[in-house]
């Protein structure tokens, strides 16, 4: 067509699939998993794929995705439902308010958000955590401002670098990538990148956005929790921590013990991310069930509740996981890792680019990351010697780019927060900016190193 090659119509045809899924998310209110399913034919049928195959391809690449992601996904939610119920975050909470003391409770938050957004989505953390950002700011009377941004800050590091959440295993399946050694990275780089766009930055910004709750949200929330009993600080984190624990052994197995060993293998298998969040699951009923006075038709509800909202994130996720596996099929990965290859751009710095710009486009990480890993995953191939582990980090720190108005968090954080756009825009759309350039760089550095 128009005299141009295959290796140049390729990546022109995948470019056309790209902008038509960001406007039919962005103008056409569409949902994503739509979005993704039309943009995946579309590509399969313009490059000349067969229309049986082009089905088929994209049924693939979702079960593919969505057979690992799904159930890790599902096993998650049930143990962040457990812990809400059972005020276990609570608990951390007020655990580390008492150590750092009232001057440094945005220290606290952030901490705590950090330590209890690893199991949670950041919807989940959030909602479930304000209450207490406006316990504690009318307590010892700090900025809301000064106390919700590190907060912000803690759980969405995580949620953007540190799997189990959706974006980072996501990247981890398409890249094929180590789960634990993923853990590992992301821990490294989140802790330093939380602390910099959150206490740090929330103390700085707080002179200049002064807010308070709004009344009726203040009196529905910032109350004292009734006294019941509730699980031990110790407790609370063992359940938490445990698949972070259990996969990390599984990480530090295969590099220091032989293959085909016993120990390994059994290592291997509790290690296994979806072994490893069934047994703290299992763990929870007990520690945040039974323990705590719910019967078993309370957990029971409690599980059951937890899987509603998480049935459109699964859809996303597999359409993303369709949407990859047709760049595969019809070459366009291959052709768009060339051409990457030709620019003589980092692969790290390239997937955190193409990630950002996809987020800064449609508003949502999950999409940035589906389709930025997406275009990115050949490079694995073609550059043997990339690290899988920090491919992973710079897509889900380019997920968390300058979050606007097309981004349901945004109007989420100004509703609890009662800002106006503008303040908006200098808290939250700053912070999360802050996140993704500060973790790039992190990743950079480690990449010299590992």
């Amino acid at each position: 067509m128009f005299g141009l090659s295959n290796e140049v119509l390729l990546p022109l045809y995948a470019l056309i699939a790209v902008i038509g899924l960001i406007v039919l998310i962005t103008q056409f209110r569409m949902h994503p998993f739509i979005a993704l399913a039309l943009a995946a034919i579309f590509l399969g049928l313009v490059t000349g794929l067969p229309a049986a195959k082009v089905v088929k391809s994209f049924q693939t690449g979702f079960g593919g995705v969505v057979g690992f992601v799904g159930i890790v996904l599902g096993l998650g939610t049930m143990l962040g439902k457990m812990m809400a119920e059972s005020g276990g975050a609570d608990q951390i909470a007020k655990a580390l308010l008492g150590r750092f003391g009232k001057e440094r409770v945005h220290w606290a938050m952030m901490f705590v958000a950090f330590i209890v957004g690893i199991p949670l989505f950041f919807e989940i953390g959030f909602v479930l955590l304000m209450p207490l950002v406006f316990i504690m700011a009318k307590r010892v009377q700090m900025p809301l401002v000064k106390i919700a941004i590190p907060l912000l800050a803690g759980l969405s590091v995580v949620h953007g670098l540190v799997p189990p959440h959706p974006g980072p295993l996501l990247a981890i399946s398409i890249f094929g990538a180590d789960i634990g050694r993923t853990i590992l990275y992301g821990l490294i780089v989140g802790l330093p990148t939380a602390i910099i766009a959150g206490p740090l930055f929330g103390s700085f910004i707080a002179r200049y956005v002064n807010t308070q709750p709004a009344p009726e949200l203040a009196a529905q929330l910032a109350h004292e929790p009734e006294a019941k009993t509730l699980p031990g600080v110790g407790i609370t984190l063992v359940t938490v921590l445990l698949p972070v624990f259990l996969m990390l052994l599984k990480s530090f197995a295969d590099i220091f013990l032989a293959e085909g060993t016993t120990a390994r293998q059994w290592l291997d298998f509790i290690g296994d991310p979806i072994v490893a969040l069934l047994a703290a699951l299992l763990l929870s009923f007990f520690t945040f069930g039974w323990a705590r006075g719910f019967d078993s038709n309370r957990v029971l509800k409690f599980v059951d509740e937890s899987l509603a909202p998480i049935a459109s994130i699964i859809l996303i996720i597999g359409g993303g996981g369709g949407f990859k596996q047709m760049l595969v099929d019809t070459g366009v990965g291959n052709a768009i890792g060339q051409l990457a290859l030709q620019t003589n751009i980092s692969p790290i710095l390239l997937a955190w680019l193409a990630a950002g710009l996809i987020r800064v486009a449609t508003g949502s990480a999950t999409v940035a990351t589906i389709t930025g890993a997406g275009l990115v995953a050949p490079l694995v191939t073609l550059i043997p010697d990339v690290n899988r582990e920090l491919l992973v980090l710079a897509t889900g720190a380019g997920s968390l780019m300058l979050s606007h108005v097309n981004d349901a968090g945004f109007w989420l954080v100004k509703q609890y927060l009662n800002m106006t756009v503008v303040q908006t825009f200098k808290t939250w759309t700053a912070m999360e900016t802050i996140l993704s350039v500060v973790a790039i760089v992190f990743i950079m550095i480690l990449s010299a190193f590992v």
